[in-house]
């Protein structure tokens, strides 16, 4: 990961210029023989008109809409059952670790020797601890970052974690060596060279990082999510990287500041990409099968006997490389609950540009894991626009579409953007330009760390800190994404550990009870203490608005008002208060607008209120609240 200043969305410029990639033909086993949830008037029976707008996760918006009707069609977008799975894990731990955190930077060049990826002591099951400690419930692990080094044994670069001194138990053995090389002699024509020797000499049971990853966060029971950065360094072609390379150390020699990523290319300035040349190489579009099948491809077989599917495409040297990544990772490693791809295209400035082809990956991605929760792809879940960890007070999971979500990064399609302020008001969904309306729920993403890789000189945010956050993100209506970057030494630091632990600590303590339980009219409250989505409290006759009231249980004390929404029925209020009562009068407690999935509102510690009151003052339809929750802020623990 890498600011966003760095990332360029290709959006519907990439499927534009690839007007005719696509997958000509569906899998010849499908994982679901299903087609993606992104159709085009699925939910509607007309255009403009009256007719009854079924629930879906994505509707078209028609030119005869008016905004009303569009409105109604906002109401009736709900998430798909993975969507609401997702947002329920609340935080999701993320794992930079790579040829970065040996270089000591955040942007790698993709010239690197694969030796310099060293580490002692990779002990994941520690990470795994750490998370664990932290409440975390999904992890994710950067399987590619933007320098194009690979910490799993792909078969189509030679600059993977197979080339490292990792993949062996110690220095390799005779066996080993020679094998080593032999593929260093063929890399040059041979992308594939390291990949058939893998299994050569006295191999590490454990050098296969993502294998490893995936294994250990499963018996620790955590879903799982996998990075693969569609930028790669590492494929840049060497004619361009040498004239790339000349300028910045001109710019270097006449005193001008470099860039991240142009002081990380400075630095290697003696050394040539690591790959095969395939980035914005300009190479010709053509028919493609995936799984491309190399020399010696033990999936030959299953491919044969159509164990595997097979995809027919039209792609540019680059898009199946990509594609043929993202298929190992789908039938090899899955199942993977989210895939995270960025939009990074960081080289175009400098003349060099890649045209993602998303239509393609998206409709391989669905084909082969239909659950899958893609980052920025349709109904999948998008950035929430900064990397600090804070969402919006008013975050709408249901937002606008400039073009079809299937068809380029979500992140491009956003009319205003991903850091806009109103990112999903009635406003913003019924101005013109809007094609779409779809389910796409805020991730806030942020590092425990300054950085996204670990380096020395840098210390880990305080757990009190990281209740702050966790207030800012899972409290606003979205999944907190924390990055947790191990050492040099393959371990999650110390002091890391501790400040996760008394994070979790503290999570633990303040949400595990509700205070609201006991509190009467006894269904009334049991229907919003139940933890169940589809329990929920609705004003009568299918109105917009109304308002409840609780009588609270003896002596309860608390600071925090916690409201959740049935989103399987959609996100709705557009405005709310709460009160508390003494008897005789009513005090505010708090307002907001949106509730979405989880709000969280901080109030003065009430000591001993008598009662409760919600209304809900505006909202899109019918709303129906799920959760009420009173707590009581508990800190973390004293540091050891």
């Amino acid at each position: 990961m890498i600011s966003r200043r760095d990332l360029i969305a290709t959006g519907t410029a990439a499927a534009a210029a690839l007007a005719t990639s696509g997958l000509a033909a569906t899998a010849a086993r499908a994982a679901d023989g299903g087609t993606p949830a992104t159709g085009t008037g699925a939910g509607t029976a007309g255009s403009g008109g009256a007719e009854r707008i079924k629930p879906a996760s994505i509707l078209p918006v028609d030119p005869a809409d008016t905004p009303e009707r569009i409105i109604a069609k906002a109401a009736a977008i709900v998430p798909r059952p993975p969507q609401v799975a997702w947002q329920e894990r609340k935080v999701t731990g993320f794992t930079h670790f790579g040829m970065n955190t040996f270089t000591d930077r955040e942007w790698g060049s993709g010239c690197e020797d694969e030796a310099t990826f060293a580490p002692t002591a990779v002990d994941i099951d520690q990470w795994m601890r750490a998370y664990a400690a932290a409440g975390m419930r999904q992890v994710m692990l950067t399987a590619k970052h933007h320098d194009g080094f690979v910490v799993y044994p792909t078969r189509y670069t030679n600059h993977s974690v197979v080339a490292s001194p990792w993949w062996y138990r110690g220095a390799p053995d005779a066996t080993a060596a020679a094998a080593r090389a032999r593929a260093a002699d063929a890399r040059g024509d041979d992308y594939a060279a390291f990949w058939k020797i893998r299994g050569e000499g006295n191999v590490n049971p454990d050098g296969d990082i993502l294998g490893t990853y995936l294994a250990a966060a499963r018996r620790a029971g955590l879903k799982v999510g996998v990075y693969l950065s569609p930028a790669d360094g590492a494929e840049l072609p060497h004619a361009w990287h040498e004239t790339f390379v000349a300028q910045i150390v001109a710019k270097h020699d006449a005193g001008k500041p470099l860039s991240t990523e142009e002081q990380s290319t400075y630095d290697d300035r003696d050394r040539t990409p690591s790959g095969m040349g395939r980035y914005g190489s300009g190479s010709t579009v053509t028919a493609r099968t995936i799984p491309t099948l190399v020399e010696g491809d033990d999936r030959a077989g299953a491919v044969a006997a159509g164990r595997l599917p097979v995809f027919r495409v039209t792609a540019d040297d680059y898009n199946a490389y990509y594609l043929n990544q993202l298929y190992e990772l789908f039938t090899q490693y899955g199942p993977i609950d989210e895939l995270w791809l960025d939009g990074a295209n960081p080289w175009t400035s400098s003349g060099i540009s890649e045209a993602y082809d998303f239509t393609t990956w998206f409709r391989l991605i669905h084909e082969l894991s239909p659950d899958t929760v893609t980052f920025a792809g349709p109904q999948g879940t998008r950035w929430v626009g900064n990397e600090g960890g804070t969402a919006r007070l008013t975050e709408w999971s249901v937002t606008p579409a400039t073009a079809d979500p299937a068809t380029a990064h979500g992140e491009g399609l956003l009319p205003r953007g991903a850091q806009v302020t109103d990112i999903g008001s009635d406003a913003a969904i019924t101005a013109p330009g809007v094609k779409y309306l779809q389910w796409f729920p805020a991730e806030a993403d942020v590092s425990i760390r300054p950085g996204w890789f670990w380096h020395a000189d840098e210390q880990p945010k305080t757990a009190e800190q990281l209740v702050s956050l966790y207030g800012t993100s899972v409290g606003r209506n979205a999944v907190l994404l924390l990055n947790v970057p191990p050492n040099t030494s393959g371990r999650v630091d110390d002091a890391d550990v501790s400040e996760l632990t008394r994070f979790g600590t503290a999570i633990a303590a303040t949400y595990r009870r509700n205070l609201l339980e006991g509190a009467r009219p006894a269904a009334l409250a049991g229907t919003l203490t139940d933890g169940r989505l589809d329990s929920s409290w609705q004003p009568p006759a299918r109105a917009t608005t109304g308002s409840f009231v609780l009588q609270l249980p003896d002596g309860v004390e608390f600071d925090q008002v916690l409201l959740g929404e049935d989103i399987t029925r959609g996100q709705h209020v557009q405005g709310f208060t709460v009160e508390a009562g003494d008897g005789t009068t009513w005090t505010p407690l708090a307002s907001g607008t949106t509730i979405g999935y989880s709000r969280i509102l901080t109030v003065p510690l009430q000591t001993g209120p008598h009662a409760l009151r919600v209304t809900i003052t505006e909202a899109r339809a019918t709303p129906h609240l799920s959760t009420l929750a009173l707590h009581r802020t508990a800190p973390p623990p004293p540091a050891s």
